[in-house]
């Protein structure tokens, strides 16, 4: 039976760093829609006259084969940092209106 080494111990007694919660499923649901919805509306305007004579199957490849890398790697992830920073700011600001009165 080995004897655990005092770095070992160390870390296993230090106490767990909070990390933030991510938003909800609900809210990743609607800042996903928030994004999809724009980058959809602003595809069918500008390429719908272009794509009019496809295949609607065609159509709607070509156009979700814009969308949603853009949505996935531009939009989403910018979207969800100001969400982070939105919340940040909410709890700052009930953190210290708590600090006021306590």
């Amino acid at each position: 039976m080995s004897t655990p080494s005092t770095s070992q111990t160390a870390v296993e007694s230090a106490a767990p760093v909070a990390r933030p919660q991510g938003p909800s499923v609900h809210m990743r649901a609607l800042i996903t829609w928030l994004a999809i919805f724009p980058l959809v509306s602003i595809g069918m305007l500008l390429l719908g006259p272009i794509m009019e004579p496809l295949h609607p199957v065609l159509r709607a490849l070509l156009l979700t084969a814009l969308v949603v890398p853009a949505a996935v790697y531009v939009v989403v992830p910018r979207l969800m940092a100001g969400h982070g920073v939105l919340t940040r700011k909410a709890v700052e600001r009930a953190a210290q209106r708590a600090a006021r009165r306590g």
